[in-house]
Formats: C-alpha cells, structure tokens, sequence
C-alpha cells in the first residue's frame, strides 16, 4: 500500500500540470457549451463562456450555482394558467377595445398586454394611490382589522421593527377571529432583521413560509434554485376584494410615526377583478413554496362593490420562469407608442442597452422624457452603476433629475397622461431578469394623472443633471463608476 501511495505520488508530482490540464478541459469545454446554448442574451452568453475558460475551475463552479435558471424548469411554470384561475368567476368581461377617449395607440399596447399577460384587461377595478407610508400602512392594517375570510400577505422585505410587530399583532388578532391567514416572505429579504420576522410569525401561530430559502448544505444547489433569483413582489389581499399592491416593504423607516424624516414610496389600493388576479399570483407563488393550492376560502367572486370609477387594469407577472422578460415587453410596447410625455421615477434606474435605446429614440422623436432618479441613493454601488451609462439618456435629449429631499423608493412610469405602470418593479438587470416581480397596468387618464402630478411634484425641488456636470467628474470617480457599472446584472 506504501509502495502504490509513493507511485501515485511520484506520477502525480512529474505530470500534474498535465493532469490539471485535462481536468480543466473536462469540466470548462461542457459547461461553457452549456452556457452558450441555454444563454439567450449574446453578452450573457459571452461574459459566461470567457468565465468559465479563463478560470475552468472557479469559473464553473460559479457557473453552477449562480448561472443555471432551475426555476425556469420547474412544474410550477407549467401551472400558471389553469389551477388557481379556475377559482374566479368575475363579473367584469374582458375589454376588448379602448373607449375612444384613448388615443388610438394604445389599442396596439392593450394588445401587446394581451399576448404577453396570462390576465385579461378587466374593467370594475377602482385604484387609489397612496403616498408614503403614513397613508399605506395605516390602509394596510384598517384592512386587516376588517378581515372576515383570509388574509394573503407577501412581501420582499418584513422587518422584526415596531412596524412590523403592529402588523404581526393584526394578524394575530384576524386569526383569532377566525380569518384564515397565509404570510410568504423572500428568505433574503427576511434576513434584513434580526431576528427575523418569520420566527416571531411562527410562535404566534401565524402561517408562514419563506420563499426559495437557501440551504447551508454542501451542493443543495443542484437540487434546489439558486440564490439569485428572489420575489420582489409586495402584495396584501384581504378577503379577496381588497389588494395592496406597490414598491412598499414593511419597514418602520417609511413612516413618520417612527421616524421623523422617513424615506418615501407609493402604494396603491385596488379592489375589483384586478384583486382576483392579485390573489392568483399570490397563490401560484404559495404553492410553488409550500405545495399547498389555497382553498375556496381564499377566494371570493363578488367584485360588483367596487367603489367609482372603474378603470381598465391587469397585473403583469414577471420573473425567471415562463413570465421571463413581459415588463421587459411591456415597458418596450410604452415607450414606442408614447407621443407626448414620458415619465419615470425609479430609485434604481439601470435600463439595459435595447431599454436605454427605445428611451433614447422616443426623446429624439419629439417626446418628452423625464427621468427621475434619487440625489441621494440607500445603495451607493447602484447609483455609481447609474451614472456610468445615464449620459447615454442625457445626450439624447432626455431630462434626469436628481430629487433631493428624503430617499424615495417609488417605482412609476406614465405614458401620455393616459397609461400607468407600477408595481414592484425597478428598471435595472435585477428586476427585469432575476427577481419574480408584480406589476399593474392601469389605463386611466385621472390615476396617470395623479401619478404624473407626484412625479412633477419631485421635478420641482430635484437638480437637472447635464453633460457638463457628469463630464466634470474626476477620472478616478468615472473608472470607478464604469468598473461597477460592469458588475450591474448582479447589483
């Protein structure tokens, strides 16, 4: 035996550069044809294989665990359509065609919708913009106390805060009413406390589970999807009827109750056969967690008490499934039908090249563009990321404020004064690429309105960021923000 051990080691010692060699190969040659195969995006494509053959080992060692979409791949993406839909029997029949008081271009945008959402347009929705969280989170826990049948909450973020203790202390309270009661958190975003919120949910005897959690265990992620991919999505159905939808987290740092100077973002209330659609995304995603279809009690089918008016509307879905790329589609379908005014605030505004170029050419075509973007970032590294590409959008005619005040996490885009899309979505690699995200499209000219007024509103107290001004930045910031700005897909 110590005679073999001294010839492996002998062999091993005169050709191991050989044998690390054809190792190298073995591993790097497949997984690179993997890559270039299954990736869609050339960059993508490219960035990986060049990864991978430069460093064989590490290089595919990376590529296993954060470059393989496992989720596309799932049951679960199969299901979208058919299990929790059959549940719902709306009152409200699809739209067909726009009211004539729509400009005729966006016809060609509800068609897009029609092709891109599994949801149909429905009309019988009333929506209600909420700003901040001194007017959300007071709406979202009324609605709990009101509950008589379920309650589905889902949220990115739920912190173990004074907030969030209020909203476990609701929730406990429907519970012991009777009202059944489902919470999903992403299981990094839960990780913003500590402890987490989920323990606490747990010892009160509320249903809680985590979305995609991530295991310790040595190679789990060739079982399980990835840690990349997370939901993103903000969601609270309450009996059916009453939804909350937006870019708000449960976060304590939102509302002045808390916190003198809080940090803003907008919500919205919707009730009407849009909220059943919520309830459906909410119940996809439960089961594909849990394994458990919400029964009948989760669902209710009676939408006629809508309040006025009743606006056309429809959730979008997107994610790394079978929803891959629609807000993508859909932000793509609203800037080339816009003919007057382009508006958009979002705190991480990272648009990829084709994005930037429809924002770009919409500009150069006489449209008004105006980019809202926070002065002062909570992520740094995104905003470095943003400045290295926004002179892209500033060359080409595009307005980019820079809002001063208290940091504001809304996410909005109008088109014409007549089209809204919000929801949960940013405009940057993560959310149109990674995250599971939720989304509204609202065809109202009095909520663009509204959302317009909000967005003009920060315009009047932002600075107007110019050519000069990025130009003026000394070359060690500008090679920074260029080196970072490489690494967005994963900021």
């Amino acid at each position: 035996m110590a005679h073999l051990s001294q010839q492996i080691y002998s062999i091993w010692t005169e050709y191991w550069p050989h044998i690390a060699l054809v190792l190298s190969l073995t591993i790097s040659i497949p997984t690179a044809i993997h890559a270039a195969m299954n990736k869609s995006e050339v960059r993508a494509a490219i960035g990986w294989v060049g990864v991978i053959l430069l460093s064989p080992f590490a290089g595919s060692a990376l590529y296993l665990i954060a470059g393989i979409n496992r989720v596309r791949k799932s049951q679960i993406a199969n299901l979208r359509a058919n299990d929790a839909k059959e549940q719902i029997r709306y009152n409200a029949c699809p739209i067909t065609a726009l009211d004539p008081d729509f400009e005729p271009q966006f016809q060609s945008l509800k068609t897009l919708g029609d092709n891109i959402s599994h949801f149909q347009l429905r009309g019988g929705n009333h929506v209600q913009l909420l700003q901040g969280g001194d007017e959300t989170y007071p709406a979202m826990l009324a609605a709990i106390e009101s509950a008589t049948q379920s309650i589905a909450l889902q949220s990115y973020i739920f912190d173990n805060d004074r907030l969030g203790l209020e909203f476990v202390d609701a929730l406990v309270r429907a519970q012991a009413r009777g009202v059944k009661i489902r919470v999903l958190i992403d299981a990094i975003g839960v990780q913003y406390s500590r402890k987490p919120i989920h323990h606490v949910l747990r010892k009160k005897g509320i249903c809680c589970a985590l979305f995609m959690p991530i295991s310790l265990l040595p190679l789990s992620f060739l079982q399980r999807p990835y840690a990349n991919l997370r939901s993103h999505r903000k969601l609270l159905i309450v009996d059916g009827l009453i939804a909350f939808t937006g870019g708000m987290n449960i976060r304590e740092g939102f509302y002045s109750k808390y916190h003198p100077q809080p940090a803003q973002d907008t919500h919205f209330c919707l009730r009407g056969p849009i909220a059943a659609q919520l309830m459906t995304t909410f119940a996809h995603d439960w089961q594909f967690t849990t394994k458990e279809i919400l029964g009948n009690e989760f669902w209710r089918q009676d939408y006629d008490d809508a309040p006025q008016p009743h606006v056309p509307a429809r959730c979008i879905r997107s994610g790394p499934d079978s929803f891959l790329a629609s807000t993508h589609s859909m932000l793509l379908g609203a800037l080339a039908i816009a003919q007057h005014h382009i508006r958009i605030q979002s705190p991480y505004f990272l648009p990829d090249q084709v994005l930037l170029g429809a924002l770009s050419t919409a500009a150069r075509r006489g449209v008004r563009v105006d980019i809202v973007i926070p002065k002062q970032n909570n992520l740094q590294l995104v905003s470095r990321a943003m400045l290295a590409q926004i002179d892209l959008a500033v060359e080409s005619g595009a307005n980019v404020w820079l809002a001063t005040g208290s940091f504001n996490h809304s996410k909005l885009l109008t088109i014409d004064n007549q089209w809204s899309y919000v929801g949960s979505s940013n405009m940057d690699p993560r959310s149109l690429r990674l995250n599971f995200e939720l989304d509204v499209e609202i065809y109202c000219r009095t909520t663009a309105e509204k959302i317009s007024s909000s967005i003009d509103k920060e315009i009047e107290n932002a600075d107007a960021l110019t050519l000069n001004e990025l130009q003026a930045f000394p070359f060690k910031k500008r090679l920074l923000n260029r080196l970072i700005w490489l690494a967005s897909p994963y900021l």
